[in-house]
């Protein structure tokens, strides 16, 4: 099977690199962006509960959790990708990581958490934002945050706040609060 990587930019695990199958369209966060999202952030995210809802290599997740989130849950619906995932968090020696192997939409609606930080990067060219923004707020601690990554500019629906955005060749990208 043909393998991928990506390194993680920050924190404990800094320039480790993280592999994946390369057999599926999983498009990593660039180097670039994490880098800046984490600036955004804060260069620290101790104690910090945060949710990869569309997991995919795992980059976002692990760059929390190596940058000190107190818990990452990862959701990856594809059974190799999310085996790729749980081999890398042994690898790293990550303790603060729960994955669920499931269908983003449908752990939404079952879950009962509340994030700090809640990281969105579904396939570009589907629709799931539309069904996610209702579901979100409920989801999110107090100041909590959203991180949305799409290949077209969002459109954010009336509720949510954009902190911050910017565009790297195709990806647009946002931080946005509920209000």
């Amino acid at each position: 099977m043909a393998e991928n990587s990506v390194r993680i930019v920050g924190g404990q695990w800094r320039s480790r690199v993280i592999r994946f199958p390369g057999n599926f369209s999983i498009r990593p966060t660039p180097d670039r962006v994490r880098e800046t999202l984490f600036n955004w952030l804060g260069q620290t995210m101790y104690g910090k509960t945060c949710l990869d809802l569309f997991a995919g290599s795992g980059a976002l997740g692990f760059e929390a959790a190596s940058r000190g989130a107190g818990r990452v849950v990862m959701v990856e619906e594809n059974r190799q990708v999310a085996k790729a995932i749980s081999d890398n968090a042994k690898l790293l020696g990550c303790t603060s990581l729960d994955l669920a192997c499931t269908d983003a939409l449908e752990f939404i609606s079952r879950d009962a958490g509340k994030y700090d930080v809640i990281f969105l990067d579904p396939p570009f060219g589907g629709n799931h934002f539309a069904a996610l923004w209702k579901k979100l707020p409920e989801h999110l601690e107090e100041g909590g945050v959203v991180y949305a990554e799409s290949g077209e500019e969002l459109e954010i629906p009336e509720g949510w706040d954009s902190l911050k955005s910017g565009k790297a060749g195709k990806v647009h990208y946002r931080l946005l609060s509920h209000s």
